[in-house]
């Protein structure tokens, strides 16, 4: 039975990317090596970072305008700690929206002081902050574009006179934006873009150098950015899957192609939620995840039959995170439409039966 994978992360992936991978694991290229086994010092190995590289700065638009990628490791929640280590000489400016945003300034907390300028924290996170204003001495704002757990995005983003960093871990890639806006951008690979064990990070140069205290070198960027990110042993294979995932991407048109089918599978699952008189979004509608869709049952009594509906329907993952519980019906960008209309069918035959 074909599994239409709602998992928020490590998550989906392209089937063709898939089988080109596993390819790679008995025989990389016709080397006679597994791409396990290579050295990521070998000629084809720097030719796969890269290709990744590039291939990132390629799909944001970010070429030739002093932008550099890197793909690192310790996964975006190291970002948490390298992004202030880096930046952070005396204050910086965050907004809360969720769980990942909290873990953000708490680990910036060490570096300096934190404005918290805005939290959508007193409605459960439901919700994306507005209004709120960015001291004009603060030496970065950071923000979270995507909460996975509580299925709200940014719409749009604040017009900043200084850097602009954005954890983009659950939605890089998904949606077209002016991507020069932002000064940083960092995400896990595992959510929407390969497996877990790698975080790609673009940053513009000119960025670096303003703080004053010693930088360990792993934490460096800079260190990163000379060494071509291969100051040390990085992560191969997920490097090698992600570069496979960015080409499958390109050859679907980029962000521009992909976007489309990301609204309409976002359009497919909230119109039913909305129009069900069994279940409930979570986030505020304006606010909602074309990534993450959270939602829940009005009637509780109706779990364990939705359950065994939906599993049998070969869809997988779609419990909420367990801190909030319900629903969580993740739609990256590998996911097809055919997969969200299993799902929306299994809804309405809920709905017939109730």
């Amino acid at each position: 039975m074909k599994k239409h994978n709602y998992s928020a992360g490590p998550c989906i992936l392209p089937q063709e990317v898939f089988e080109q991978a596993s390819q790679a694991v008995l025989d990389f290229n016709q080397s006679g090596l597994s791409i396990l086994e290579i050295s990521h010092r070998s000629k084809e190995f720097v030719e796969v970072m890269e290709e990744a590289r590039q291939l990132a700065l390629e799909l944001l638009g970010l070429e030739n305008k002093g932008y550099k990628a890197l793909f690192l490791q310790g996964g975006a929640s190291m970002q948490f700690l390298m992004v202030p280590y880096n930046l952070l000489q005396n204050k910086a400016a965050y907004l809360n929206t969720g769980t990942w945003s909290t873990k953000a300034i708490k680990e910036g907390k060490f570096f300096g002081e934190v404005v918290e300028v805005g939290s959508s924290a007193d409605k459960d996170f439901r919700y994306i902050p507005t209004g709120y204003e960015i001291p004009q001495d603060a030496d970065y704002f950071h923000c979270t574009s995507n909460n996975t757990i509580y299925g709200t995005q940014m719409k749009s983003f604040p017009e900043v006179s200084q850097p602009l960093v954005c954890d983009m871990s659950s939605d890089i890639f998904s949606r077209q934006l002016d991507f020069s806006k932002f000064d940083l951008i960092y995400a896990g690979a595992q959510k929407n873009m390969g497996p877990a064990g790698t975080a790609l990070v673009v940053i513009k140069e000119d960025i670096l150098g303003k703080v004053t205290r010693s930088i360990p070198s792993m934490m460096d960027y800079q260190v990163h950015l000379n060494k071509a990110s291969m100051f040390n042993t990085p992560a191969v294979f997920a490097v090698y899957v992600s570069m496979l995932t960015m080409r499958w991407l390109k050859n679907k048109g980029g962000i521009a192609g992909i976007e489309p089918l990301n609204q309409k599978k976002a359009d497919l699952l909230y119109g039913e939620i909305d129009r069900s008189e069994l279940f409930q979004g979570y986030a505020r509608k304006e606010d909602r995840s074309n990534m993450n869709a959270t939602f829940s049952l009005k009637d509780d009594s109706l779990k364990e039959r939705f359950d065994s509906m939906w599993n049998e329907a070969g869809v997988n993952g779609l419990n909420g995170h367990r801190s909030l519980g319900g629903y969580r019906a993740s739609m990256y960008n590998a996911m097809n439409l055919e997969s969200v209309q299993v799902l929306v069918e299994v809804m309405q035959e809920l709905e017939r039966r109730a």
